[in-house]
């Protein structure tokens, strides 16, 4: 059985499964208990069971503390304990049962639901249990970024006939810098832990104070795709499997391949949020650490959203190079200079100095920059390049139905760009006054990813940018039709949530229970590309 998790925080119980009463146990082995999966588990063994959010699975062994055997219709395996909330008779959640135990009278038998340690009630023995899985999870974070700094990145140096810089941050990213971050992390949570009573310990407040700093894992994740495939190449060579392997076995690491070792960052970052959530489940509003572990748990969530949007941002990129190739007569430098997202997109009348004559143009708003094409007359598929607008030069007003006293022609559902020099004036008509409203709010939100992306220095690196163009001039071959065509346009669509590799596990999505967020419009405006008819 391949084990990726290592010390993986336990939310069946939402404490550690050694924490499980002997009559849990006896309840497990007489097959009265079953478990909810919180998230998908692909298999990636035939040992393990597969199973999807939602299902039901029978628990049939849970004597291990990480990996328990269970049952999902005609097939068994292992699955990690960490995935599933157990429930008793299939429709009690292990948390209804616990508070209906409270309730229980001592004689009953059922006193484990009051106390699971001594002396402590089973509120705070439970916050001492998520207290200690913190920790000791930390602790185990730490030793394997350790071993894959001295063990692998090391030796790896040491071998500059097989191995160069570049390589080394693709396959490895910033994992180094993990690595000197946690540290620091885990001293500012020891100090915080009280060992004697675990329970009492504060350790919200660490999380609150390095908020910012755990964003530096939004490029670990990004580049990781790009790690497995750099890994995935060196592995079909013998001598990289070789060297790998005894790597592993001089730092005497655990038998987990390369790749397993790499995803573990990513599944730390998503695992914050759900540890929060069951710190905070069990504590009591009163605990002085309250406050903390909420705005703790508000700020991790945030991380997440953080790190999900730049990788949104990040898949986009090549979209966006793809359809700068599918544009003739393209002028001046690449849209990926200066921009990384579509906003909004659509057809709008422009009327511009000095002869103020109507022009149909097909608007692109990126962040930055407004790009406008003209559609050819015969083909209505294929864009020419016409211009572009700096954005950060420009003020977007609103103008009333009637006539326009700069450019002495009469409006309808209109908006104006000024320049801020005051020597550019563009009016822009829609067909409707709802599309007019949509324009508006486009520029609004432009504005406001801007500043966004400046506040939390969100940028894209030349070698991503310079890779999404040479990867979009092989798509269109000199001498071919650069048309924006239907298959091109659906294939984007198809891609509106991309799959995960297969030979990923599923979990590496960033943020498990992911919170909502606001749904990007950039697949949308694409689809308003297609189809263009004759």
């Amino acid at each position: 059985m391949t084990i990726l998790h290592q010390n993986t925080y336990c939310t069946a119980l939402l404490t550690p499964c050694s924490c499980l009463s002997n009559g849990f146990v006896q309840l497990i082995s007489d097959g009265s208990v079953c478990a909810e999966a919180l998230w998908d588990h692909v298999t990636m063994d035939d040992q393990e069971l597969g199973f999807k959010a939602g299902d039901v699975i029978e628990v049939v062994d849970a004597t291990n503390k990480e990996w328990w055997w269970g049952r999902v219709l005609d097939s068994e395996g292992w699955f990690p304990a960490s995935f599933v909330r157990l429930r008793v008779n299939q429709d009690e959640p292990m948390d209804d049962y616990l508070a209906h135990l409270d309730g229980v009278p001592e004689g009953s038998g059922a006193s484990v639901g009051r106390s699971l340690g001594p002396g402590l009630p089973c509120k705070e023995q439970m916050r001492a249990n998520v207290i200690n899985e913190i920790m000791s999870t930390e602790r185990d974070y730490i030793k394997h970024l350790k071993d894959i700094c001295e063990g692998y990145i090391k030796q790896c140096r040491k071998r500059t006939d097989m191995f160069n810089e570049e390589q080394l941050r693709m396959i490895f990213g910033n994992i180094d810098e993990l690595y000197r971050f946690q540290k620091k992390f885990l001293k500012a949570l020891e100090k915080k832990f009280n060992k004697e009573q675990p329970h009492l310990s504060e350790i919200g407040s660490c999380f609150l104070e390095n908020q910012t700093e755990f964003q530096i894992y939004s490029e670990y994740c990004n580049n990781h795709p790009n790690a497995c495939v750099q890994l995935s190449k060196l592995m079909k060579i013998k001598k990289y499997v070789f060297f790998f392997e005894a790597c592993r076995l001089l730092q005497k690491m655990i038998d987990i391949s390369l790749d397993g070792f790499l995803l573990t960052p990513v599944q730390k970052i998503c695992k914050y949020p759900l540890q929060l959530a069951e710190l905070l489940k069990y504590t009591n509003p009163q605990h002085r650490d309250y406050k903390d572990v909420e705005a703790a748990l508000n700020a991790m969530k945030n991380v997440a959203r953080l790190i999900n949007e730049r990788k949104r941002r990040l898949e986009n990129i090549d979209k966006i190079a793809q359809w700068q190739s599918a544009i003739e007569d393209w002028e001046g430098d690449d849209i990926l200079s200066r921009s990384s997202d579509l906003i909004f997109s659509g057809d709008l009348t422009k009327i511009s100095q000095p002869q103020a004559k109507n022009q149909q143009r097909m608007f692109f708003l990126f962040d930055h920059q407004l790009v406008f094409c003209k559609k050819d007359l015969l083909r209505r598929d294929i864009l020419y390049y016409k211009g572009r607008m700096d954005m950060d030069q420009m003020e977007v007003v609103d103008v009333e139905d009637g006539k326009d006293k700069d450019l002495n022609v009469t409006v309808k559902n209109a908006l104006k760009l000024v320049s801020l020099a005051g020597d550019e004036v563009h009016l822009l008509c829609a067909k409707k006054p709802e599309l007019k409203q949509r324009w508006l709010r486009a520029f609004a939100d432009e504005r406001e990813q801007v500043q966004h992306d400046f506040e939390t220095g969100f940028s894209i690196t030349e070698l991503q940018k310079k890779q999404a163009m040479q990867n979009a001039s092989k798509s269109h071959p000199a001498g071919k039709p650069k048309a924006v065509t239907r298959p091109y346009y659906d294939l984007l669509l198809r891609q509106k949530h991309p799959a995960l590799p297969t030979s990923l596990p599923q979990q590496q999505v960033i943020m498990l229970a992911e919170p909502k967020r606001k749904t990007s419009n950039f697949w949308h405006n694409i689809g308003r590309l297609t189809p263009f008819k004759k």
